[in-house]
């Protein structure tokens, strides 16, 4: 397995509509492994596959260890999402703090529905749909945001957004360092 540069802030791939998977392959189980160590590694909840460069509809999450101590969650270990869908949302829009491995050391309350049924192939592509609530509902929420070329900062008003200002232009022109690897940042375009 190989951890994988994470892509950052303003990379035309966290910007794109990333495209569906048709098939199951050897190189896909293997991608989805080495997602699996990158997020590990990185102390992350979720990966989605731009963040790693692959314009492809696939996330990673495992959200067990920020829900072990909640009553209200279960845990679900690590999750495979391919081709997801979102169906619906529903229940109480709730405010909690995110943050994304693509954007380091930047966190804001974002509003998230309660619940979301989602459509998707397993790891093996065998087909689901399944509800999830909470603090699971919005992990999921977040890792299908990438995967439209949507980002966590796109929901904080423009006050938000600038008061971030100066930390995202250091992410964007590739001055900032995290504790995971980062891709390399072609400052040529930025």
């Amino acid at each position: 397995m190989a951890i994988l540069p994470i892509v950052t802030y303003n990379d035309q791939v966290l910007r794109t509509k990333a495209s569906s998977i048709e098939e199951n392959s050897e190189d896909l189980q293997q991608l989805i492994d080495d997602m699996f160590h990158t997020m590990y590694n990185s102390n992350g909840v979720g990966l989605a596959a731009p963040q790693i460069g692959k314009g492809v509809r696939l996330f990673v999450m495992d959200a067990d260890p920020m829900t072990e101590d909640l009553d209200d969650e279960e845990d679900l270990g690590a999750m495979v999402f391919i081709n997801p869908e979102i169906k619906s949302t529903s229940g109480e829009e709730i405010k909690m703090e995110e943050g994304c491995l693509s954007i380091p050391d930047v966190r804001d309350d974002v509003a998230r529905p309660q619940l979301v049924e989602v459509t998707y192939k397993d790891r093996h592509f065998n087909e689901k749909t399944q509800l999830f609530k909470g603090f699971v509902s919005r992990v999921v929420q977040h890792e299908n945001d990438h995967l439209n070329g949507v980002l966590f900062v796109d929901y904080l008003s423009a006050f938000r957004r600038r008061l971030h200002r100066s930390q995202l232009k250091k992410i964007q022109k590739g001055v900032f360092e995290a504790d995971y690897p980062l891709a390399e940042k072609n400052t040529s375009t930025v």
